[in-house]
């Protein structure tokens, strides 16, 4: 008898699964919406996890491949101006003990944005190194080449962790990470407005890349990019020269914090 009063609720049960009402749709498309939701991350992190490249990019002289050197072995040594890459695996100081690859990238105005274009995609991060004793001199260019490192449609999708490295600490002429991020909040503020007042190509595009870096109606500022900006000073030579070691705790850091 116990069987027999089930049965109509067994049949309608059976009915149910055979045409899902509207009860039964919803949970198969909050199921759908979640095994998706779940793939699109798994996706992204295995991408962005996959970009194991830490670019050092900078002005000829900035120290880039002095810093380079100095993270890689501990050791001071004569460098001179970068016609090619270099590349070589760095271990961060961390708990991870993660690695990362260092590239350090030619400075050199003919040769940079090329090399830029070839190692882009696989950045996790990016190091600009500034000669902070130079900087007041070369503050626009400096502004100029950031400029085209962070409008760049791949560096803006892929939004890689920024660190300013203020180089060359150690003179007594050096600029402070404080002064150099005003200075270049109001280089980029001006190379925005100039670049977005450009004339169109042919085909309706802007000459200059995309019309707008920062928030519309603002001056510009690093907090309004999508990546994360940081800014430290350090020193590849050194307070002690040659013999001594360099001063980059704070860069140490930052590489222990994105690797």
């Amino acid at each position: 008898s116990m069987a027999g009063g089930l049965e109509p609720h067994l049949e309608a049960l059976r009915r149910e699964m055979a045409a899902p009402g509207p009860a039964v749709f919803s949970v198969l498309l909050a199921l759908l919406v979640v095994v998706i939701t779940f793939l699109i991350w798994r996706f992204v992190q295995g991408r962005r996890s996959s970009r194991k490249a830490v670019l050092l990019l900078g002005l000829c002289d900035a120290g880039k491949t002095l810093l380079f050197a100095r993270l890689l072995t501990g050791r001071y040594r004569d460098t001179q101006t970068s016609i090619t890459d270099s590349s070589a695996v760095y271990r961060a100081r961390n708990d991870k003990g993660a690695n990362v690859t260092l590239i350090d990238l030619p400075g050199h105005e003919s040769l940079r944005l090329q090399f830029l274009e070839r190692f882009k995609a696989a950045a996790r991060a990016i190091v600009f190194v500034v000669d902070s004793v130079a900087f007041q001199r070369e503050v626009k260019d400096v502004a100029e080449f950031l400029y085209q490192v962070l409008v760049d449609s791949t560096v803006l999708k892929n939004a890689p962790a920024l660190l300013i490295a203020c180089n060359k600490q150690d003179v007594t002429m050096a600029k402070s990470a404080k002064l150099i991020q005003q200075q270049l909040e109001k280089e980029l503020n001006t190379l925005r407005v100039t670049r977005s007042a450009a004339p169109t190509s042919l085909d309706g595009s802007a000459t200059g890349g995309p019309a707008q870096l920062g928030k519309k109606g603002k001056d510009f500022d690093f907090s309004q990019l999508p990546m994360k900006v940081e800014f430290v000073e350090c020193s590849a030579r050194g307070s002690k020269g040659e013999e001594g070691d360099a001063d980059f705790e704070g860069l140490e850091k930052w590489l222990a914090k994105i690797a």
